[in-house]
């Protein structure tokens, strides 16, 4: 064996092996067709669509909560006079706002007054339905009642 046929055998070889690329069976390309087109276009899209979904869920603002176990200074209106929730408990002389469903305050151990929601008129927090209004509010008690941390305004820096 000389050298022109070891170089034949290996042309021979390549020319083999090219043509599997070259001069494909085309039914079996055509076949193969639908697995190309799942896996190119469609399995991409999903997996986009997923991490997507993954860094969103990972990314998005979330409000800061803040646990309340008992009664919460009344914020302030112009004037410098508390401005009591609809509602909600509160004794006046202290400007405490309490949970639902607590009746007399912790420092005075005066009844607690409750703002009608649907009237506005003021009346003791033992009385469950309104007496202008007729609305019955029974207030169950929390465990914890939740309320947002103050803190910027959204959508960057805070107002001046």
């Amino acid at each position: 064996m000389n050298i022109i046929d070891v170089l034949n055998e290996i042309w021979t070889q390549i020319l083999n092996i090219t043509s599997l690329f070259v001069m494909p069976d085309w039914t079996f390309v055509i076949g193969l067709l639908p697995i190309i087109i799942l896996l190119g276009l469609v399995g991409p899209f999903l997996t986009g669509l997923m991490i997507g979904t993954v860094v969103y869920l990972a990314k998005k603002p979330r409000v800061k909560m803040a646990f309340e176990a008992g009664p919460r200074v009344a914020e302030l209106g112009p004037g410098d006079e508390p401005i009591f929730p609809v509602g909600l408990p509160h004794c006046r002389r202290d400007a405490l706002v309490y949970p639902s469903g607590t009746l007399r305050c912790e420092r005075c151990h005066d009844e607690l007054a409750v703002i009608c929601p649907m009237c506005s008129l003021g009346r003791s927090a033992l009385v469950d339905t309104c007496t202008n209004c007729g609305l019955v509010l029974k207030v169950v008690p929390r465990a914890v009642a939740v309320r947002t941390t103050p803190g910027p305004k959204p959508g960057g820096a805070a107002a001046a």
